[in-house]
């Protein structure tokens, strides 16, 4: 009987004191509302003729897509209670594999195909590695870092492979309704997850494995597999994302992807997601995002150097970790009480 309630905690709501801010709202979520407004008002009030046009607008959401369907695929690997450090790597593998296919002839939906393919598979394996090898995940997706980067290089002989089939790229690059296909597969990654990590089985077995992953096994949950298929769901997003850089650049290359996984945890971290797994939110991994990319191209569009825009990153980085441990410390001294 104790088990079960141990499984069961993760999914609780949030205490009366956290949700009771305005009209139920998230506290966390609204306060990072508040510093996506801001940065949206410095960059109009700094450069007014830029910012707030359409160009711009669908430029930030372009840049923010392919980052943004790896975060959403980082978000579940880290309520799981893991960790991704290669998914910079897989992308670039994942390019490279389908842009082999497309200098060899090849159809756009078999380089569709390929590119989720490879993506699904280096998920597996990492979650394989993790849950039925027993690997520590830091080195497991390490170790899958190195490799995949490496074998990107060794399939492209280090040369970037320029995409020629006018058929992937007119669907890609293209718009729907006026809106371009990029943002609508960001978007529908986003929904599909959302939907995925809070109104099925899977996302609930998610936080009650990140919780405590003993008492999800008592409980009769297979964690082995469970956490193999997260880290598939990861993979899955960096093949997705993979698509989405060879159209927006039209090359795959073995530096596509780089750094990557860093830009993924830090917007994981930034949404609120707790590093121990257990808790995490979508909505604010989207937001998290959104941060960076706003913020990158504020800097880009009033000529700041790369490095200090590196700095307010980094103090973003660390201002959402000290957040979080207040909030855990808040939260266990009421529960104390």
């Amino acid at each position: 009987m104790t088990e079960t309630v141990l499984v069961t905690e993760p999914e609780k709501p949030l205490p009366a004191k956290e949700k009771r801010f305005l009209w139920g709202a998230d506290p966390r979520l609204v306060g990072l509302g508040g510093v996506l407004v801001i940065l949206c008002l410095a960059g109009q009030l700094t450069r007014p003729d830029q910012f707030f046009t359409e160009g711009n607008i669908s430029t930030i959401l372009r840049l923010a897509a392919a980052i943004g369907v790896v975060s959403v695929g980082m978000t579940f690997v880290i309520i799981s209670g893991g960790i991704d450090l290669s998914v910079g790597s897989i992308v670039a593998l994942s390019s490279v594999w389908l842009t082999t296919l497309a200098t060899q002839s090849y159809g756009p939906f078999v380089m569709v195909i390929c590119g989720l393919a490879v993506g699904l598979g280096c998920g597996l394996i990492n979650g394989i590695l993790v849950s039925y090898g027993k690997i520590v995940p830091f080195i497991a997706t390490l170790a899958m870092y190195v490799s995949a980067r490496g074998l990107a290089e060794r399939i492209s002989g280090r040369r970037t492979q320029v995409v020629a089939e006018t058929g992937f790229l007119d669907f890609f690059r293209g718009d729907l309704l006026g809106i371009p296909v990029l943002i609508w597969m960001f978007a529908l990654v986003f929904v599909v997850g959302w939907i995925l990590l809070n109104r099925t089985t899977f996302g609930r077995r998610t936080y009650a494995v990140g919780g405590n992953a003993e008492a999800s096994r008592l409980a009769g949950i297979n964690v082995k597999r469970h956490t193999a298929l997260v880290y598939g769901v990861a993979g899955l997003c960096c093949g997705i994302a993979a698509l989405m850089v060879v159209a927006r650049t039209t090359a795959g290359a073995s530096t596509n992807g780089t750094l990557y996984e860093l830009d993924a945890i830090a917007a994981v971290v930034i949404g609120g997601t707790l590093l121990t797994g257990g808790r995490g939110s979508l909505v604010g991994t989207l937001i998290g995002v959104l941060i960076f990319t706003v913020l990158s191209n504020l800097f880009t569009l009033n000529n700041l150097d790369t490095d200090i825009q590196n700095i307010a990153k980094g103090v973003i980085i660390v201002l959402a970790a000290l957040l979080q441990f207040r909030a855990r410390k808040t939260k266990t001294s009421g529960g104390s009480s």
